[in-house]
């Protein structure tokens, strides 16, 4: 399989001089199976390009998996163009609610006065899934979702195919209240997904000196990625999910301090940017 970044950045879409190696559009990765299935991971700002992309090879079926319906996350989906394709099939996958399914839920986005197109009236064919902490097969691959700890329902998800393994964990806070280092992984948010993998994509969001101030905001700062990868036994990580207000340089200076700390270095540590390709295949992984 193989998966591009098409977003990484967090919050809110930060186009700008300042961030054109990084990107500034927010979470997307299109993952493209052996079998020939396409899996969006998330419909940030990134599913633009994404499906501008695909408009000349547009597969008869896509699955679009959610880890939640923060807009930095869903604000994408409108401007999807195979959306408005009458002969594509797309499953929209994400996190079940006790409150709404996930269609309605989403229509309150696709609607007016936050859409001018109804959710109802979009060309392609639609399916709704509750993501399931169960395997799933799709393609040639498996998926499993698992709720992990951010504000309102939220999963993240672990696909595998052919012995290899990504895991995507783009808001995540498995620190909130506890100290990674002492607790035992089964009390781990996010644990079981990502343990073992290949790459895992994972919420970078703020610098050690900034989490203090943003405690219970959902996500982690760089000793917690480096905790929690350490705990499940990554291979890789790719830092996800950068703060809108972090500028290239200042995330080069983050990733910089983050390989002097822990003693680890570009292989086994770097930034996502947009149009990173990470391909794995039985000779291993390679990320460009």
């Amino acid at each position: 399989m193989q998966a591009r970044v098409w977003g990484c950045r967090g919050s809110l879409a930060a186009p700008g001089a300042d961030t054109v190696r990084y990107g500034g559009n927010t979470s997307c990765i299109a993952v493209r199976l052996e079998s020939g299935d396409v899996v969006v991971l998330d419909a940030g700002t990134g599913i633009r390009p994404l499906g501008a992309a695909m408009v000349d090879d547009t597969p008869a079926e896509i699955h679009l998996l959610l880890t939640h319906l923060h807009m930095d996350h869903l604000q994408g989906l409108g401007f999807f163009r195979p959306l408005f394709d009458p002969d594509v099939h797309v499953h929209l996958w994400g996190p079940a609610s006790p409150v709404q399914p996930l269609a309605e839920r989403i229509a309150i986005y696709l609607s007016p006065p936050l859409f001018p197109v109804r959710l109802a009236d979009v060309p392609a064919t639609l399916t709704f899934h509750n993501a399931s902490d169960e395997p799933v097969t799709i393609g040639s691959a498996t998926v499993r979702a698992a709720n992990v700890a951010h504000q309102g329902p939220t999963v993240g998800y672990r696909i595998e195919e052919g012995g290899r393994s990504l895991a995507y964990l783009p808001d995540h806070e498995p620190s909130l209240g506890v100290d990674l280092a002492d607790q035992p992984p089964s009390w781990i948010s996010g644990h079981d997904l990502a343990h073992g993998v290949d790459v895992l994509f994972h919420d970078a969001q703020y610098g050690d000196h900034e989490y203090p101030n943003h405690v219970g905001w959902g996500h982690s700062a760089l000793e917690h990625v480096m905790r929690f990868a350490d705990k499940a036994e990554v291979e890789r990580v790719v830092l996800f999910h950068h703060d809108p207000y972090h500028t290239d340089d200042e995330l080069e200076a983050l990733l910089v301090d983050t390989h002097r700390r822990w003693n680890t270095d570009h292989d086994h540590v770097c930034l996502a940017h947009e149009d990173m390709t990470v391909t794995f295949d039985a000779s291993g992984v390679q990320i460009t």
